[in-house]
């Protein structure tokens, strides 16, 4: 169990470190609509109670007001 949380760990360590360099062309907006986009999919799925069409609906009006948002 300790060899399977350890490479867990690893994983996760490497993904979220790669994710964070792959916002670094990115133009304002775009960081923009990816936040709200972010925002939108958390908030979706707490309002409908985790249904996957409210975390879609909620990504898709996060992003275009991130989007929106200058």
């Amino acid at each position: 169990m300790k060899t399977l949380y350890k490479l867990t760990t690893g994983v996760v360590t490497i993904a979220v470190l790669l994710s964070l360099t792959a916002c670094s062309g990115m133009t304002t907006r775009e960081k923009n609509a990816a936040v709200g986009a972010g925002v939108g999919a958390v908030a979706g799925s707490v309002v409908s109670g985790g249904s996957t069409a409210g975390t879609i609906g909620g990504a898709a009006v996060g992003g275009v007001i991130g989007h929106s948002v200058r």
